[in-house]
């Protein structure tokens, strides 16, 4: 825990400011290896998006944070304090959003609501305002008397993030909020996680859209149990092709003027894409730019349809999951999949705690 404070006070501030740090953690079953050596910092009003395949380890990890499971090594803090030891205060402060269906099925969605608030002591008089508010935003006002178990699959999942947000508690557990869920009604889950960002509140949200990492402060990408690259969506970007590119249409290519743009300052690599078309991977994008368009011209080409390039999330997580494993793109990327890996099934986790 040491090492992760200190390097947390030495990039973004104290320790304190975050509501979770994880140092080296890991969780094992039966010597299946689950999760493997997790560090990460979460502050305190932020989203922190948990991006990987589903069997990744996601799910363990968020129930190590709340108290679900112990870890077999590494150590752990979440508000403050070690989650296998939380008092009642603490665990008011959490919200968990899990992957499957918890509330009564044989109470409406309304019924349901007004249990989960007054399970935290929500006067009824403040409840009927914020289930109110928060079915609407889940498009379930209008079904709010419909029993629980005659809702779909995608319904039940919107009841019970309305439940959660219901609570409005300091930390959201959100393990796939928007799996299941259409577009507009997935962006609008999204707005409301902003909006209670503003708040101050803390977010941990896991997906398997890598592309919604592009809505969180910081990400944190995991594959087999392991963390295989931790920061902002840009600091990814940047790892994933070594700095910045720009993309480079030049007529009159020579093997002259691609030596001179090989060995130019800031440059530490040259894709060519098709005829004259050239992907440059420099250190800064906004100093290099201009320089290289002199340079072709310097060389006696002529550069055109100069622009920065910027790959979208899907490609950075393909790129980082490349240099994890050392593979082609071709074998990479079907790795990319739905399947599971070595995550367990709730079943299999559930007997294998109880032994």
């Amino acid at each position: 825990m040491e090492q992760v404070a200190q390097q947390v006070a030495v990039s973004h501030g104290e320790p304190e400011e975050y509501d979770i740090i994880a140092d080296r953690v890991t969780k094992a079953f039966d010597g299946q290896t689950a999760v493997s050596d997790a560090s990460f910092a979460v502050q305190r009003g932020e989203i922190f998006g948990f991006i990987g395949p589903s069997g990744s380890g996601k799910t363990t990890t968020i129930r190590m944070m709340t108290g679900v499971y112990k870890p077999t090594g590494g150590r752990l803090s979440v508000l403050g304090g070690d989650p296998a030891r939380f008092d009642r205060g603490t665990r008011e402060l959490i919200g968990y959003l899990p992957q499957q269906f918890s509330l009564y099925p044989n109470l409406s969605a309304l019924e349901n609501m007004r249990f989960v608030a007054s399970m935290y002591g929500i006067s009824p008089l403040k409840r009927r305002g914020r289930i109110k508010r928060a079915l609407h935003i889940v498009d379930l006002w209008d079904d709010r008397n419909k029993l629980a178990s005659e809702l779909s699959g995608g319904m039940q999942r919107r009841l019970m993030l309305a439940s959660v947000m219901s609570h409005r508690p300091q930390l959201i557990f959100a393990d796939e909020p928007t799996a299941g869920l259409d577009p507009v009604l997935r962006e609008q889950l999204w707005t409301e996680f902003r909006r209670l960002r503003e708040e101050g509140r803390t977010l941990f949200v896991t997906t398997q859209y890598v592309t919604e990492a592009e809505y969180c402060d910081h990400v944190a990408l995991m594959v087999d149990g392991r963390i295989i690259s931790n920061g902002t969506p840009e600091q990814l970007r940047r790892q994933a092709i070594g700095g910045e590119a720009v993309d480079v249409r030049v007529t009159g290519l020579t093997s002259s003027v691609l030596n001179a743009i090989e060995t130019a300052e800031g440059v530490h690599g040259v894709e060519q894409r098709g005829l004259g078309e050239l992907r440059i991977f420099v250190d800064d994008a906004s100093v290099r730019l201009a320089q290289l368009v002199t340079l072709v011209q310097e060389n006696g080409a002529d550069a055109s349809h100069v622009e920065e390039y910027r790959p979208n999330l899907d490609e950075v997580f393909v790129l980082l999951l490349e240099q994890h494993r050392g593979l082609t793109p071709e074998a990479a990327q079907p790795q990319v999949s739905e399947e599971p890996t070595t995550e367990l099934s709730e079943e299999q986790e559930a007997e294998r705690e109880e032994r």
